[in-house]
């Protein structure tokens, strides 16, 4: 039978380990958000980058709880050399386990550090389209404009083509605008440009542009082009858009009701 001593010792000394271990790993991991938050504020702080001090922050965090872990299970008595020579076994057949997640961290590294994108940008990436709300160490989470969160695997994004709406400060207007065939096309040109004088967020330089595009069977293409302010485009093209139909009609420029249905196909094969 069991010694009842040698139980009550044996009780005590892993009793005290255990109790000795979750003390260490909860004020271990209350310490570690602490210096995390401390040391993200530090850096945005110094001029970093909100994208990469984020970033960095969660990677500290990582590397600290690995160590918070290896603490733990020293002060249990488990030999830390045992463990990691059983971990350092076992990483191959982690790393193939999760080739995935690996490749998702390369992915969201090559994202920080290139920066091809940061938070608060527009962007198409992976097939689908937001704003960058954050770049995860496994994902970059996207917002779209009707308030729906996308979390998206670093590796689809860094793998495909990323556009970035907001990468430069400026962004030009295309629009192409038909009118009837008969229209007198200087007529439409002036009051185009005198639509685009009237805009105030259109820049003059570069110069506005209003010229013929094409001439098709029943009708005659403008093409305009102007640039603005990346965070004006989309307001300014549908203001564009709404006054130039209006002017048109206003001085019998617009295409006839005969006229409309035919161009609709001529204008997407011109294109």
């Amino acid at each position: 039978m069991l010694d009842p001593h040698l139980v009550g010792e044996a009780v005590m000394d892993w009793g005290g380990r255990i109790l000795g271990a979750l003390v260490i790993f909860i004020i271990g991991r209350m310490l570690m958000r602490g210096l995390t938050t401390w040391a993200t504020v530090a850096m945005r702080r110094v001029g970093m980058d909100d994208t990469l001090s984020r970033f960095l922050g969660n990677l500290l965090y990582i590397v600290l709880l690995v160590f918070l872990g290896l603490t733990v299970f020293q002060t249990l008595g488990v030999p830390t050399t045992n463990f990691l020579a059983i971990v350092g076994a076992a990483g191959l057949a982690v790393g193939l386990a999760l080739k995935d997640s690996l490749a998702n961290f390369s992915s969201g590294v090559m994202l920080v550090f290139f920066r091809p994108f940061k938070v608060g940008d527009q962007i198409d990436a992976a097939g689908t389209g937001g704003v960058v709300e954050s770049i995860g160490i496994f994902n970059t989470i996207l917002k779209t404009a009707d308030n729906r969160v996308i979390n998206v695997p670093n590796s689809l994004v860094y793998s495909g083509t990323i556009t970035n709406y907001n990468a430069e400060s400026t962004r030009r207007i295309d629009l192409t605008i038909a009118i009837g065939y008969d229209a007198d096309i200087p007529q439409a040109k002036s009051v185009i440009a005198a639509i685009i004088a009237a805009e105030s967020r259109i820049q003059q330089h570069p110069a506005p542009e209003v010229a013929v595009q094409d001439v098709l069977p029943t009708a005659v293409t403008l093409a305009v082009r102007v640039w603005v302010h990346t965070g004006d485009y989309g307001g300014v093209r549908s203001d564009l858009l709404e006054r130039t139909k209006r002017a048109l009609d206003k001085y019998g420029l617009s295409l006839t009701a005969d006229q409309r249905a035919v161009p609709a196909a001529q204008l997407v094969a011109s294109k």
